[in-house]
C-alpha cells in the first residue's frame, strides 16, 4: 500500500508536468519555452525518482534535461533574433490546434484504459531490471542491443550543432 504522502507527491509533480507543458507551447517567448521545456522534464525525472527508477531519473535529466535543452538554447541563441515575425495563430489555427489535442487525447485516454492494465501484468511477470542488465542493453550489437541507434542519434545531433553554425555564419 501506498502512502499518502507519495500520492501527494504524484500529483504534485503530474500537475508541474501539465502546467509546464502547456506554457512550454503556449509561450511566444522561445527562450521562455526552452525553460518550461525543461522544468517538464526535470519532473519526468521526479516522477521516475519516485517509482525508484533511479537509472532512468538520472538519464533523464543527464541526457534531455541537460544535453537536449542546452542544445535548443544554443540553436535559438544563434538565430538572429527568434520569435520576433511569428504571426498570431488565426482563430481557424487555433481550432484546428484544439481538435488536434483533443484527438490525441482522446486516443491516449483510450489506448491508456484498454492496453495498460494487461500489459502491466505481462511486463510484471517476464521483466526483470537491473543496471548490469540496463548497461549490457545500452552497449550491445547483439539482436535486441541499442548501441547502433545510440550512435545514430549522437550523429544526428551533431548534424544539428554543425547546421545551427553553418545557419548562424550566413547571417
Amino acid at each position: 500500500m501506498e502512502s499518502v504522502g507519495n500520492i501527494i507527491m504524484y500529483f504534485i509533480i503530474a500537475l508541474a508536468i501539465i502546467v509546464f507543458s502547456v506554457l512550454t507551447v503556449t509561450s511566444r517567448k522561445i527562450l521562455r519555452s526552452a525553460v518550461y521545456l525543461l522544468f517538464t522534464l526535470f519532473a519526468t525525472a521526479g516522477i521516475y525518482f519516485q517509482l525508484d527508477y533511479e537509472f532512468l531519473g538520472t538519464v533523464q535529466i543527464a541526457v534531455y534535461a541537460g544535453g537536449i535543452v542546452v542544445l535548443i538554447v544554443f540553436a535559438i541563441l544563434l538565430t538572429h533574433k527568434p520569435g520576433e515575425r511569428a504571426e498570431r495563430l488565426t482563430s481557424h489555427k487555433r481550432f484546428m490546434g484544439l481538435t488536434a489535442a483533443l484527438a490525441g487525447i482522446l486516443v491516449c485516454g483510450y489506448a491508456l484504459v484498454n492496453f495498460a492494465s494487461n500489459a502491466a501484468s505481462e511486463l510484471s511477470k517476464n521483466f526483470s531490471c537491473d543496471i548490469r542488465g540496463i548497461g549490457n542493453a545500452l552497449l550491445s550489437t547483439d539482436k535486441f542491443g541499442y548501441l547502433l541507434p545510440f550512435e545514430a542519434v549522437s550523429i544526428l545531433l551533431l548534424a544539428c550543432i554543425i547546421g545551427g553554425v553553418v545557419i548562424a555564419r550566413k547571417r
